[in-house]
This record gives C-alpha cells, sequence and structure tokens, in this order.
C-alpha cells in the first residue's frame, strides 16, 4: 500500500469541483428562463419601432432634418439590439450552466465565482481573478 503524499491529496481535492445544489439552481434557472423572454420581447419591440422597418419611409420625400432623424433613430436602435443581444447569449450560456449543474464555476479555472459577484451579475461565468487575468493579457 502506497501512501499519498500531501501533494497529490490537495490535487486530489482541487479536482473535484464544487457547485451550487440543484435546489438553489432551480429557481435561478427559472429566473434566467424568464429574463430570456424579456430581451427577446425587447428586441422584437425594438424591430418594430425601427424607422428603417415604416413602409411609408420609402414613398415620403422627408425633409433632411427627418431623413436625418431616421438616421439617427435607426442607428439608435440597432445599438440597443446589439446590446441586449449581447445580454442574450450571456443569459443563455448562465442558463446552460444552470441546466449542466455548473452554474457557479468559474470556466477558466473551476472555482467557483464570488456569491456577490453572482448576486450583481447572475450571468457571470468568470471569477474576477481569471477577468483580471484576461483583462491584463488584451493590454
Amino acid at each position: 500500500m502506497t501512501k499519498k503524499t500531501k501533494k497529490q491529496t490537495s490535487k486530489k481535492q482541487n479536482s473535484e469541483k464544487l457547485t451550487f445544489p440543484a435546489d438553489l439552481l432551480a429557481p435561478i434557472g427559472r429566473f434566467f428562463i424568464e429574463e430570456e423572454q424579456k430581451i427577446l420581447k425587447k428586441i422584437n419591440n425594438l424591430k418594430e419601432e425601427d424607422p428603417f422597418t415604416d413602409p411609408a419611409r420609402t414613398s415620403n420625400n422627408a425633409s433632411p432634418d427627418a431623413d436625418a432623424e431616421e438616421q439617427f433613430g435607426h442607428m439608435k436602435n440597432k445599438a440597443i439590439q446589439n446590446q441586449l443581444r449581447r445580454r442574450l447569449i450571456q443569459v443563455r450560456k448562465a442558463l446552460t450552466q444552470v441546466k449542466i449543474g455548473k452554474y457557479g464555476a468559474c470556466e477558466k479555472c473551476d472555482k467557483l465565482i464570488d456569491t456577490d459577484r453572482l448576486m450583481i451579475y447572475p450571468e457571470a461565468t468568470i471569477c474576477l481573478d481569471c477577468l483580471k487575468k484576461e483583462e491584463k493579457a488584451k493590454k
């Protein structure tokens, strides 16, 4: 029989992944499903409000200021839609993590993400340490 060294024991403990209990994840999953639906509804509403989707737009001879207003409205609308799409991706990513039981674990280092961070930004999939390393690498 071989004795396990201290290094081997700590390695084994580190390889065991920590997760939140399933009964705690269920309401979080419902929250993300509701968020996903809200975001999709906002995106659809913005598509309808886009001045470029108005069929009468092409047939009227608008003054330059009205045309500029339409351009601005369209660009603003697209920017908001892009922001919502990015958030939708994050929400769906977090929902997937909930479904596979890995919610709250950093996707880079597998350590648990600080619960304070998750309270503020529930879609977080990376811990602050890994996020800081990522940002440093970008510079």
